[in-house]
């Protein structure tokens, strides 16, 4: 196969990018996307010129590293994650339009790679439980129902690719932050920091710089792990509990918080 390639080529963080066209011949079929590029930064070393920057780890689609902006859509034409996307969904000629996700939140740090650690700060703000859960307990040592604990299960798939991210019209991280906050909120071992949890992790998203939910559903129809808007709907409801159940009054000067 032969495949022409529009790629975003920056060189670091803060200066002036722009689209470069390649070209490629010998492309396999059954390529990932992601060896492809390889396939691509192999001839351009042989030239001498700068090889394409790109995220991947794992290539199996559970870490969520693989972040680009594939022909106008996260990952590609496909829901799943790139290193899972391969040149068969593609046809000889075609071209491919390559750029990192787009966000003020995700500084590009060299052509598609984005510094993602806006995720990892607000995770620390709430994504995390204080219990000693020990060693691991027997089945049934907790009982959760089943219904509870498949929902919890579904919202922990969230790989934090930041897809969502890349396709809300608003760049918000509504989807994201709600999966990591609600699968801990629906588990017994999350409940201690259940009633600050959202609220903290909303105000650091927000202090981040992403965007308000646009309520497209853009996020849901793009998440390579099938995240729904349920839990949007489920953190909205943790947010308000939250700030049901405390007020704030100022003293000399500071804000304390009652119950």
């Amino acid at each position: 196969m032969k495949i022409r390639l529009k790629i975003w080529r920056q060189p670091k963080q803060g200066a002036k990018g722009a689209f470069k066209k390649y070209q490629i011949e010998g492309v396999l079929p059954d390529m990932s996307f992601l060896e492809m590029m390889d396939l691509l930064n192999a001839s351009l070393i042989k030239k001498g010129e700068e090889p394409v920057a790109f995220d991947h780890d794992c290539h199996e689609g559970i870490c969520g590293m693989c972040s680009m902006f594939i022909n106008g859509r996260p990952h590609g034409p496909l829901r799943t994650t790139t290193c899972q996307l391969y040149m068969r969904n593609f046809k000889d000629g075609d071209s491919i339009t390559v750029e990192p996700w787009r966000t003020k939140a995700f500084p590009v740090i060299n052509d598609s790679v984005v510094d993602r650690s806006a995720f990892d700060r607000i995770l620390q703000t709430g994504g995390y439980v204080s219990v000693n859960t020990g060693g691991a307990p027997d089945a049934n040592a907790t009982p959760v129902p089943k219904r509870i604990a498949d929902e919890a299960f579904n919202s922990a798939t969230c790989i934090g690719c930041g897809a969502c991210v890349a396709a809300c019209k608003n760049a918000s991280a509504m989807l994201f932050v709600a999966a990591k906050a609600t699968h801990l909120a629906l588990m017994p071992q999350g409940q201690p920091e259940r009633k600050e949890r959202a609220e903290k992790m909303i105000a650091q998203m927000e202090a981040e710089g992403f965007g308000s939910c646009s309520n497209t559903g853009a996020c849901e129809s793009e998440c390579p792990k099938g995240i729904t808007l349920a839990n949007i709907a489920r953190l909205n409801r943790e947010y308000i509990a939250s700030m049901l159940l405390s007020y704030r009054v100022e003293v000399g000067g500071n804000w304390e918080e009652h119950e």
